[in-house]
């Protein structure tokens, strides 16, 4: 074999392991997913091999499916905005202190070293009737009986941005941490006050971290199921609670797997949504 040849496979030989796991672990199992959402459920509670369209056709034709998608659309969008509210000031924070950047860094990426449903749950014991803000507030004497702030939207929403505000500022951070100080400093030697340097020069340099952030706050949020699953009522499930209700408690695969495959489309869609405007190599360029 030449050496030219040898060359030329090497990359893919490199690849090869990542290819395999991504093929074995994504690309298999999701066509098992688009096999058996043409299947059917019979009364008997089997499922009936072919090729039948009754799941897509009430996926989306029932207006009950339809209006979960879209509430979980605008949940995850309101968390998105939330999470750029806030995550921005302390990614800008953490970028421009001295000394203490390692330390804060690694504040920030402790909530990544406990369990998801464990701090999910905590927020019972916050905001629970006989959780630490009611006693704390009824000790105090500003209420007389508990409030009841869990199991409503505005929970689920405390909770997805708890969750996913680190995912948030962390895209900012390596994105403002990029940027040359040295162009704010010429900005302000040219006469801009520090605001106006920073919304001419700081802001538009670090978008695509702030838009990298924003898409991956809102895919994670609106494809998650534990928060609303928690924090939630039942006026308050998003459409991934429907998915796990069809498939882990009415054990109804073609359904679940038709649900599934919808949501996935529809994030997919903004995604390239997201791609036709702002570029993947703007979300690249904020990942990295």
């Amino acid at each position: 074999m030449s050496v030219e040849a040898r060359e030329a496979r090497q990359p893919w030989i490199l690849l090869a392991p990542a290819i395999s796991a991504v093929t074995l672990l994504l690309l298999v199992p999701l066509i098992f997913i688009v096999v058996y959402s043409f299947w059917l459920r019979t009364a008997t509670g089997a499922d009936q091999v072919g090729f039948y369209l009754d799941n897509w056709r009430e996926a989306l034709t029932d207006r009950f499916y339809r209006d979960i998608l879209f509430s979980t659309l605008r949940i995850a969008a309101i968390t998105t905005i939330v999470c750029a509210l806030m995550g921005y000031p302390a990614a800008y924070f953490i970028a421009r202190s001295r000394g203490n950047k390692v330390l804060l860094l690694l504040l920030l990426m402790l909530p990544f070293w406990i369990s998801y449903i464990i701090r999910t749950m905590s927020w019972i014991n916050i905001l629970g009737v006989s959780g630490a803000l009611n006693t704390l507030l009824m000790s105090v004497g500003i209420i007389t009986e508990p409030l009841n702030m869990l199991y409503n939207e505005t929970t689920v929403i405390l909770g997805l941005v708890h969750f996913l505000l680190p995912f948030m500022v962390l895209n900012v951070f390596v994105s403002l941490d990029g940027i040359d100080t040295n162009l704010e400093d010429a900005a302000n030697s040219l006469g801009a006050t520090k605001w106006q340097s920073f919304i001419q020069v700081t802001l538009p340099l670090s978008l695509p971290g702030l838009a990298a952030g924003g898409l991956l706050c809102f895919v994670l949020g609106a494809g998650t199921y534990i928060t609303p699953l928690v924090l939630g009522g039942p006026r308050d499930a998003m459409f991934a609670n429907l998915v796990f209700e069809a498939i882990i408690t009415q054990l109804n695969w073609p359904l679940g797997s038709a649900l599934s495959l919808m949501l996935l489309v529809v994030l997919g869609a903004l995604v390239m949504i997201y791609n036709r405007y702002l570029g993947m190599a703007q979300l690249m360029k904020g990942l990295g």
